[in-house]
């Protein structure tokens, strides 16, 4: 079964990622990383409204109140959404050539953020947690371009990205603990369906993940590997996905036009809008950060 997406607010990013859905305000965050900007669509509204920061902006989660969490090159910061004040929480890494990519919060509230080098060098990233006390702990070295990480519906499992890998990687994950153990690849993506990219679960615990160069989302199980169906994007480069809406069951998809000719942005002029689809199914509220 094939869906086509629709777009949902024309923002033309450079980099469009980290889509979140904040249940309390019922709207949806997302970033233009390059840019520096902060998106939040309202849902009952139809409005939209954006924040610019002086950094590229990586990653948006929502944390306590009012707050946001948010990674400023590779930088974690709380921005209060009433008085726009920012406030310095860690750095992540502090090589100005590393910057912050994807991430998201376990069940403890836990931050989960990987790093990539400017150029994209091979193996020059890493996985981080930082707890709630703000330490930072390495979880994986040598890692290239970091992205999506979900949780298996029962906190077992960790699914991990680095997307030149090709693969969704598992891992046995702790919760207590955060300890993580390496089990298997579980996804391979072939390469004529693009680069894995963001990623989210649904209520049926399968994995939906935007492919850059793809043209769309896959929603894949996890526990055989297969492909069950793809949402059609009208643009190559796909770049992550959330649930959204009061019942969860819209993907709000984030794409960009990064690198892109002036041809091939005259043949897909809507690369690095943010694009809506309704599903079939559920997905899972994303946890928030526990500082």
């Amino acid at each position: 079964m094939n869906s086509k997406a629709d777009v949902l607010y024309a923002s033309q990013c450079i980099l469009g990622e980290s889509p979140l859905w904040h249940s309390e305000r019922k709207s949806c965050f997302w970033v233009d990383i390059e840019n520096g900007i902060l998106y939040e669509y309202n849902w009952i509204k139809q409005t939209t409204r954006d924040w610019k920061f002086n950094y590229r902006l990586t990653l948006v989660l929502q944390g306590k109140g009012n707050q946001l969490i948010l990674a400023l090159d590779a930088k974690i910061a709380r921005f209060d959404l009433e008085t726009e004040q920012i406030e310095w929480l860690v750095d992540v890494d502090r090589d100005s050539k590393i910057r912050c990519n994807d991430g998201a919060c376990d069940a403890q509230g836990r931050l989960w953020v990987g790093t990539m080098h400017l150029e994209q060098k091979h193996g020059a990233g890493a996985l981080y947690c930082i707890e709630n006390n703000l330490k930072v702990h390495k979880k994986l070295s040598n890692t290239t371009i970091s992205n999506g990480i979900a949780w298996s519906l029962d906190n077992k499992r960790l699914y991990f990205i680095d997307s030149p890998t090709q693969t969704v990687q598992s891992f046995i994950f702790e919760q207590k603990t955060g300890e993580i153990i390496f089990e298997k690849n579980v996804i391979p993506i072939p390469d004529e369906m693009g680069s894995p990219d963001g990623m989210a679960i649904d209520e049926e615990g399968m994995l939906w993940i935007a492919q850059w160069g793809g043209f769309g989302i896959y929603r894949w199980n996890p526990r055989n590997g297969n492909l069950i169906e793809k949402i059609e994007v009208p643009v190559p480069q796909v770049s992550s996905c959330v649930f959204v809406g009061e019942n969860l069951d819209y993907l709000l998809i984030t794409t960009a036009r990064e690198n892109m000719k002036d041809e091939e942005l005259k043949r897909y002029p809507k690369s690095g809008d943010v694009f809506l689809v309704r599903v079939g199914v559920r997905g899972v509220l994303s946890n928030k950060c526990g500082f």
